[in-house]
């Protein structure tokens, strides 16, 4: 059986969310080790399916720029979480202390910004060393817990992650668009939309094309294959998730007043 199916980007991201909560390793995480979500509305979608909290979205990119959320309060809603035995907890003050504790078999999830045909990826930094979950990434990295990325294709760019971080700074723009930001890479297990599909069913995903108006702007049509029970299982999950909106804690959805063009003396 072959069916073509068209997931928008909020589309993606809940599949994705189904994808990875449904992984072995994850499951064994919330029973015997320690899972960290670091926030982002695809990571934020995924803290919804583990946990049932959506988190609190900072920096964002939207039509006015880069610009980040209108709360003032942010410790009232958590950015990151660790969920340890199943349990959540907000760790936006200690993010860095709770990474040391992190080694085999726990968990790291953290998305990004940009996705490079190599399968590099990288995470934008809107403040110094990207603020304590920037500064916490070679922690990450360096404890020996597996890294998760989860990242729609939607941010699949034309060049490479090296060009681009080193072509991207913080404080070498002299505009921007609100806030001028840097490009941190980022290493770990990538999962789009098309792996997410591969994961949830025994299918051969193909991407046939991307794009769309209307709503459904950097949307991804695919063709996926397989046995017709396997393909009927996409279908449903397709289904449980159309018209899916963006996942995020209601209030750090509101964005900052408008930013507007930044000149590099303003900075």
């Amino acid at each position: 059986m072959k069916a073509q199916i068209v997931l928008t980007v909020n589309e993606s991201k809940r599949l994705i969310a189904k994808a990875i909560v449904s992984l072995p390793e994850i499951k064994n995480a919330l029973e015997k080790g320690k899972i960290l979500l670091k926030g982002g509305t695809t990571v934020s979608a995924i803290s919804e399916e583990l946990v049932g909290i959506p988190l609190r979205i900072c920096g964002r990119i939207s039509k006015k720029g880069m610009v980040t959320s209108k709360i003032t309060s942010p410790k009232k809603y958590p950015h990151s979480i660790l969920i340890e035995r199943g349990k959540p907890n907000n760790i936006d003050d200690n993010i860095i202390e709770v990474v040391k504790r992190f080694g085999r078999g726990d968990i790291v999830i953290i998305s990004g910004n940009a996705l490079d045909f190599q399968k590099n990826v990288g995470i934008f930094a809107g403040s110094v060393s990207g603020g304590k979950p920037g500064m916490a990434v070679s922690g990450m990295l360096s404890e020996g817990a597996e890294v998760i990325i989860p990242i729609g294709l939607e941010k699949l760019i034309p060049g490479t992650i090296r060009d681009a971080s080193i072509m991207a700074g913080r404080k070498d723009a002299d505009v921007s668009y609100g806030m001028a930001v840097g490009l941190i890479p980022l290493y770990g297990k990538i999962i789009t939309e098309k792996n997410a599909l591969e994961i949830l069913a025994n299918i051969k995903c193909t991407i046939i094309g991307k794009g769309g108006i209307m709503g459904a702007e950097g949307s991804t049509i695919m063709v996926v294959e397989g046995l017709d029970k396997e393909v009927e299982k996409i279908l449903k999950a397709v289904e449980e998730v159309r018209g899916a909106n963006i996942s995020g804690q209601k209030e750090s959805l509101e964005e900052e007043i408008d930013m507007g063009i930044r000149m590099r003396n303003n900075k």
